[in-house]
Parts: structure tokens; C-alpha cells; sequence
């Protein structure tokens, strides 16, 4: 076979690994991305968003500066062990896992508490949100129909944009920095260390940004909020590669602060995610989230569905669909590390032409948003303009 198709091999082969880290991916999409955000869309109203989806963040910033720490401890504790003959990392993963599923049941029990006790008290639920309401069942949408759905609504297909330029932006960069990472911490559980540490710098800084990004959310425009976390990653993102397409030529700057390439190329790279996390989680999200708030009921559904169907999963795996085509052709002729060198250069011009058409679809997707809400943007605040009289659909 092509040594380009060696990766999916292996996937086959440890398709046990691969199923849990297929299912461990889904979990911020499945959880975090549509059912908590689905959930605050149904209980919060549209003058409350401004002030409240950014406290949201706050909850899953704390949750990766705890985390963070404890996944470095117990893959530390694991690694104690390996002098006595059994796995480090095996006993690291049961540890780590089992806080996995108390934090589910924790899930499963406020969310039962929350309807028992809050949404049906007065004080916190007005009496008409409280009124019985017919569900209106998620209308279930193929490819095809969503992509339909999508091209009937100038509003929606640049909001599917904005997800599918996020997510394939973030993994087109991830899987060259994973690479160089793996490289220098090849162990297992030192590898999960480092991310331990990762998840807690990304959580301090993210929180730091939540106080910042909710400040720009309640003062500048919808599109000034929203165009700040493609702006992170177009910047971070051209330093990365910079750096992995021309560090031969940087030998003596990494030898005078003191490292190797790898350890620097793997610095550069956690500096980048970081920063692109940051914003999404303080910005990115928030901003999304608005953006359906002022939809009417059908569309907003239908939205959700398309988006889901297309975006959410064309973001996810665009990136690496992208490195596995180049994989397959590029490796495949001219050898692993000749491919590799020759499809960093491609992927970068990539990502820096998805990431202008990101730019794009918030500056069209703001002028959109405003003639819905009847905000002001800035300049029409300036120049006297008023909104439009009737907001327009989607």
C-alpha cells in the first residue's frame, strides 16, 4: 500500500484508541458546543446575553485551571510507578477517566436540579416563560438539505463560515504542533503533563480575556467582537509556520535563548493555542451565540440543524482532511519527510486564505446582525445614521 495510507493503518489496527479518541473529541461539540449553549439559548433572553454569556466562559475557564493540575499530577503519579512493572499510563488513564465520569453525573444532577428548583420558581422564570410550550422537534436535516438551507440564507451561510474557518483554521495548525510536540515528549504520560500544564496557562489566560472580551462585547459592535479570534489566529497562527518552515535559518537565535528547534517550535505552537482558545472561549462563542438569538423560531431551529450537520463537522475534520489528502499524495511520492516539508509551506497558504475568508463573513454577517437587533455599528453611530425600521430576516 501508499506509505501516504501508513496513518490510517494504524487506525484500523488500534481502532479501540481510536474510537475513545473519536468519542473524547465529540465531547466538547456534543456537550459543550449544542446542548449547554441550546439550553442557554431557551432560558436567556436577548438583553440578558450581553451580561451573562461571558460569566458562562468564566465556568469552563475554572474548569481547565482545576483540571489542568490534576492531570499533571496523576500522570506524574503513574510515571512513579513504572520501577514496579506496571503500566504508568494505564494507572494514569483510570484516575484521569474516573474524574471524567463523576464530572458527567455532576452534569446529570444540575441539570435536573436547575428544572426542578429554578426554572420553575417566579423570582428567577417570569410566568410566561413558564407557561406550557409545544417542542418543536429538531427537524432532522441530511447534507444535501442543509447545504441547501445554507445557500437560501446569505445570514446563515456566513455564520456556518465563521465555524467552519474556526475549526478548520485551529486543526490545520494543531496537527503540525501535536507532531512536533509528540516529538519531544515521546512518553506518554510526560506528554500528558505538559498538556496538564497547557489546559491550566490556557484556562488563567482565557479568564483574563473574559473580563476583557465582555467589556468589547457590551461596548463595540457585534463584528469588532467577532472578528478579534480570527485576527488571534491569522497572527499566531503565520509565526508558527514561520518558524517551522524557516527555522533552519534561525539556528542561532534558538541556540542563544538556550533550547532545541522542537522545544521552540512546540513553545511558539502552545503560545498560539492559547491564544486561539482564549478568544474563542471568551469571544468566539459568545458572539456565535448572539448571532441566533434574533432569528425567529423556524429559522433559528433549521439554522442550528444545518450548521450542526455541516459546519460543525466540515470544521472539525476539514483540517485533517486536508493533511490526509496531502499525506496520501504528497508522502506517498516523495517520502515521508520530503512530503512533510513540502505540505507545511501549502498548508499555511491555507489556512491564512481560510481565515481571510472568515474575516469576511463577520464583516457581512455584522452589517446583517444590526439591521436585525436595529444596533447601531459604530460608524453609524458617528456619522448620525439610523438603523434600519424594521429588521430584516434571515
Amino acid at each position: 500500500m501508499p506509505e501516504g495510507l501508513t496513518s490510517a493503518v494504524k487506525c484500523i489496527e488500534n481502532w479501540t484508541l481510536s474510537l475513545f479518541y473519536i468519542l473524547s473529541e465529540l465531547w466538547g461539540s456534543a456537550i459543550l458546543s449544542l446542548l449547554f449553549w441550546g439550553f442557554a439559548n431557551e432560558i436567556v433572553r436577548t438583553n440578558e446575553a450581553k451580561r451573562f454569556y461571558t460569566i458562562f466562559t468564566m465556568g469552563f475557564n475554572l474548569a481547565l485551571v482545576l483540571s489542568g493540575p490534576l492531570i499533571y499530577y496523576f500522570s506524574k503519579y503513574g510515571k512513579k510507578l513504572a520501577a514496579s512493572g506496571i503500566n504508568p499510563w494505564q494507572v494514569s488513564l483510570n484516575y484521569l477517566m474516573s474524574m471524567v465520569v463523576c464530572a458527567g453525573m455532576v452534569i446529570v444532577a444540575t441539570y435536573w436540579w436547575m428544572n426542578r428548583n429554578v426554572l420553575t420558581d417566579p423570582r428567577f422564570y417570569s410566568e410566561e416563560d413558564n407557561k406550557p410550550k409545544k417542542k418543536k422537534s429538531k427537524p432532522k436535516m441530511g447534507v444535501f438539505e442543509s447545504l441547501a438551507f445554507l445557500a437560501r440564507s446569505k445570514y446563515m451561510l456566513c455564520l456556518a463560515l465563521l465555524v467552519v474557518g474556526y475549526g478548520m483554521s485551529i486543526n490545520l495548525v494543531e496537527v503540525v504542533w501535536k507532531g512536533q510536540l509528540k516529538l519531544q515528549y515521546p512518553n506518554e504520560n510526560d506528554y500528558s503533563a505538559f498538556m496538564g500544564i497547557f489546559s491550566t496557562c490556557t484556562g488563567l489566560f482565557t479568564i483574563a480575556m473574559t473580563f476583557l472580551g465582555g467589556y468589547i462585547i457590551r461596548n463595540r459592535s457585534w463584528g469588532g467582537a467577532a472578528s478579534l479570534t480570527p485576527m488571534a489566529l491569522l497572527t499566531t497562527g503565520i509565526m508558527f509556520f514561520a518558524f517551522i518552515i524557516f527555522r533552519q535559518h534561525m539556528i542561532g537565535v534558538v541556540a542563544f535563548l538556550g533550547t532545541t528547534p522542537i522545544m521552540m517550535a512546540v513553545v511558539i505552537g502552545m503560545v498560539q493555542n492559547i491564544a486561539s482558545k482564549s478568544t474563542k472561549y471568551s469571544l468566539f462563542d459568545p458572539t456565535k451565540e448572539m448571532a441566533y438569538i434574533p432569528l425567529d423560531s423556524e429559522t433559528k431551529l433549521k439554522g442550528k440543524a444545518a450548521i450542526d450537520v455541516v459546519g460543525a463537522r466540515l470544521g472539525k475534520s476539514g483540517g485533517a482532511l486536508v493533511w490526509n489528502f496531502l499525506a496520501f499524495t504528497l508522502v506517498s511520492v516523495f517520502g515521508k519527510e520530503l512530503g512533510k516539508a513540502i505540505a507545511t509551506p501549502i498548508v499555511a497558504v491555507l489556512m491564512v486564505g481560510i481565515i481571510i475568508a472568515w474575516l469576511w463573513a463577520v464583516r457581512s454577517l455584522n452589517t446583517q446582525y444590526n439591521e436585525l437587533t436595529g444596533e447601531k455599528t459604530k460608524d453609524d453611530a458617528e456619522h448620525g445614521h439610523q438603523p434600519a425600521s424594521k429588521p430584516v430576516t434571515a
